[in-house]
């Protein structure tokens, strides 16, 4: 017995620090007593993810050299030099958001500054020397961006909960809001455990002004060998006085983005995860025609607000080609007649302004597909105009998905008027102050 705790303690010593630990005592008391917890692991609210059966198939795809060339940029990505300066100055408007690439995003909402999924890591992996690699630089170094009141993580993959990242982090005063299991992660990197606000599904908790509600997700956890599925994953309702906006993390399509839209939106701003998808995972990660549904639906089947795109054009995560993400929000924001955002890595902009970023700017260093880009009546899909794509040269007609969208968001527009802010359970009214949720 001796040996063999010895082997196991030899082990463990090997073990990267960047797997960080499973959940145990006190936390894992609590997370037995969720009720999105059974059998031993946390569970989808549509239940597991269909097994694909074809990794194989995917590995000898990825690998393809004709397919891997299409999978990144064919020049340097123009990345927007944020500045201090640039973010000195309070939004005009109360809210503004900066996309840092990825799902990293710098939300400045009500006077309070909130940053999502912070990767500033050169790779998405546990080992510095290997593993998928930056296509663009971090728009700013993590040191230049200012004070940040609170950290917010949807699941602890590692394009999502990065090690550098959270240990530069711990060094500052900020909180960090994550969901149930992922905080047994950053107190094993230095976090200290009264700077941890853990979640599960429709909890909340508040840090100054704003609220902040852990939703769910359709997706999966785990950064060892064994992924154990004791950590949660989770969307991210954020919520001011003024404002209220909404990040998916990463998920699979599932009907309770309406449940959502209808308990805690309709939101100004929507960051929708629409890379990385592939057949072969149809249940965790969604396509841009999925992704602009999920917007609808959390807008109450009216095309309002502004949906920003993330999840692409940084990291090669599966074997689309490295433009069609943004090419496909495009396509979907047009055949349904909403406002998409399109920013550069680190261009912030103002979601409530009267345009908004909307170039399809990979189109100048991405390789050009087959028959040329789609042309447009218009081009500032930014404006609170709405536009469709039209066949021109080298152009594409509406896939059917996208006419399947059209035709529900017009119905659901036709009869009925433009939401306010109140929904069918007012959060001020019902519910007095979010709660304040223990560490756990």
């Amino acid at each position: 017995m001796t040996g063999s705790r010895s082997l196991s303690s030899g082990l463990r010593a090997l073990r990267p620090a960047a797997f960080g630990v499973d959940p145990s005592g006190e936390r894992m008391q609590r997370i037995r007593r969720s009720p999105n917890y059974a059998d031993g692991v946390f569970r989808n609210p549509e239940g597991a993810p269909r097994p694909d059966g074809a990794m194989r198939e995917f590995a000898k795809s990825y690998f393809r050299k004709e397919e891997r060339v299409l999978r990144t940029p064919a020049g340097v990505v123009p990345v927007h030099s944020t500045t201090l300066a640039d973010l000195a100055a309070p939004a005009a408007s109360g809210l503004r958001l900066t996309w840092m690439g990825h799902s990293s995003v710098l939300a400045e909402i009500d006077g309070h500054r909130v940053l999502f999924d912070p990767v500033w890591g050169e790779r998405c992996s546990p080992f510095a020397f290997a593993g998928p690699k930056r296509l663009h630089p971090v728009p700013l170094p993590l040191a230049a961006l200012g004070p940040v009141d609170v950290v917010v993580i949807s699941h602890d993959h590692y394009d999502h909960l990065d090690l550098p990242t959270i240990k530069a982090l711990a060094d500052t005063d900020t909180l960090f809001a994550v969901p149930l299991g992922v905080g047994a992660h950053l107190e094993h990197w230095g976090v200290p455990a009264d700077r941890l606000r853990e979640l599960d599904w429709h909890e909340t908790t508040k840090v100054g002004g704003i609220s902040l509600t852990a939703t769910p997700a359709r997706h999966f956890c785990g950064r060892g060998l064994r992924n154990t599925q004791h950590t949660l994953w989770a969307s991210w309702v954020v919520a001011g006085d003024e404002h209220r906006i909404y990040h998916s993390g990463d998920t699979g399509y599932f009907k309770g983005f309406k449940d959502i839209g209808t308990e805690y939106g309709p939101f100004d701003a929507t960051m929708i995860q629409i890379g990385a998808y592939s057949d072969f995972w149809p249940d965790i990660h969604m396509t841009p025609e999925e992704g602009m549904r999920a917007h609808l639906d959390l807008q109450g089947d009216r095309p309002t607000g502004v949906m920003m795109p993330i999840h692409w054009a940084t990291f090669n995560l599966a074997g689309h080609p490295w433009a069609e993400p943004g090419e496909g929000t495009v396509s979907a924001a047009r055949a349904v007649g909403t406002r998409v955002a399109l920013p550069r890595p680190g261009e912030p902009f103002e979601p409530t302004a009267e345009t908004v970023p909307s170039e399809p700017w990979w189109r100048g260093v991405a390789l050009v597909p087959k028959g040329g880009w789609p042309t447009t009546e218009k081009t500032d899909i930014g404006s609170r105009s709405a536009e469709r794509t039209v066949a021109g040269d080298g152009g594409t007609e509406k896939t059917a998905a996208e006419e399947t969208v059209a035709a529900e968001a017009s119905v659901a527009e036709a009869g009925v008027e433009k939401a306010g802010r109140d929904t069918p359970r007012d959060k001020a009214a019902d519910t007095g102050d979010p709660e304040s949720v223990p560490t756990g």
